[in-house]
């Protein structure tokens, strides 16, 4: 099922309930060149059999601008021009890496997605933000560029480990939060098995959260305003996922439970959502509590793409599908880590 969105910059067209064999023979006759990892290509070989293939280590440590010159010396190798199709096949590591090599490879080359984490199909791989890490900082270097094309293979999931399921799950409850009641609802009412073993169920939440996204971004690509929503848990899941080596999706739902926390501290949201999202992060389990270091994390906060001045936008809710934009001074968010920090 094709369906196609229209954004400032361009057009995505959007494969849902597709394959990999569809996409294989739509750009036979192109000048496509694979970008993957390891991991990927051991569990999915027929994908990149006889083909130009960048392969890069799994992991996080893999965004670095130093690999981003790597691979761009290897396109030269392969003889690559702008007629050349990148197509990324993996987690939001790859989509990034993908998308930020097209982004300044000869100054743009066409691009395409085949997203094989949850947690990029419902969103690293969605939205035109193409990321490396510079040290400890977090997508410091990028751009914001859409793909041609995003294809969902669900069937691709069925290699990931339950824990990737839970990371993926931790977007999926950031959109419920955010946005939508109802999912928040449903969610509660289900399980993390049963969307793993219910394809139409997880089809039906996977395209829901995609709606969300594109809704946001395609009102406002370059994140000027309402696209700031989508940082709800990142800021403070940006700060502590390199520093402590916690999985992304991790990441975020501890930032989603300190975000809801300064939210009732400030009076934004009742007393008691806090424990509803933290049984709900539970319930798919996902971690509501890591250790920290209080001044540690600052210190990378305070270079948070966000901040403005003595302060930075952090997204916290006034209930369940309400969220509110708030400029905090820093001097409160360390305030709030610190009794967070005592409390753990």
């Amino acid at each position: 099922m094709q369906q196609d969105i229209i954004f400032p910059s361009g057009t995505v067209s959007y494969f849902f309930q597709s394959s990999v064999r569809e996409l294989l023979q739509l750009y036979a006759r192109e000048h496509v060149v694979f970008v993957t990892d390891e991991h990927i290509a051991s569990l999915h070989p027929y994908i990149f059999n006889e083909r130009n293939v960048l392969l890069l280590p799994s992991g996080e440590s893999s965004k670095s601008i130093e690999n981003i010159a790597m691979l761009a010396d290897r396109l030269l190798g392969m003889e690559a021009t702008r007629r050349t199709v990148l197509i990324g096949v993996g987690g939001g590591v790859i989509t990034d890496i993908t998308g930020f090599l097209a982004s300044v490879y000869m100054r743009g080359v066409r691009f395409g997605f085949v997203p094989t984490s949850l947690l990029a199909m419902v969103d690293a791989a969605i939205g035109g933000k193409n990321g490396v890490n510079l040290g400890l900082h977090k997508n410091i270097l990028g751009t914001i560029r859409q793909p041609e094309f995003i294809l969902y293979d669900t069937q691709l999931l069925q290699t990931l480990p339950e824990e990737e399921w839970s990371n993926g799950f931790a977007e999926i409850i950031k959109y419920a939060c955010l946005f939508d009641t109802a999912l928040f609802d449903e969610l509660a009412a289900n399980t993390l098995s049963y969307y793993m073993n219910n394809a139409v169920a997880l089809d039906g939440v996977v395209q829901r959260c995609v709606g969300w996204k594109n809704k946001v971004v395609a009102e406002d690509e370059q994140e000027k305003s309402i696209r700031k929503l989508l940082n709800f848990g990142h800021t403070m899941a940006h700060a502590i996922e390199n520093l402590y080596a916690i999985p992304h999706g991790k990441a975020v739902a501890i930032g989603m439970v300190v975000a809801v926390t300064i939210s009732e501290d400030m009076g934004f949201i009742e007393h008691g959502i806090s424990l509803k999202l933290k049984e709900l992060l539970q319930r798919y389990k996902l971690p509501t509590d890591i250790r920290i270091d209080t001044g540690s994390v600052m210190e990378i906060l305070k270079m948070d793409k966000k901040r403005n001045g003595d302060a930075i936008d952090y997204i916290l809710l006034a209930k369940i599908g309400s969220p509110v934009i708030q400029s905090i001074p820093l001097m409160v968010i360390e305030k709030a880590l610190s009794a967070y920090e005592s409390n753990h």
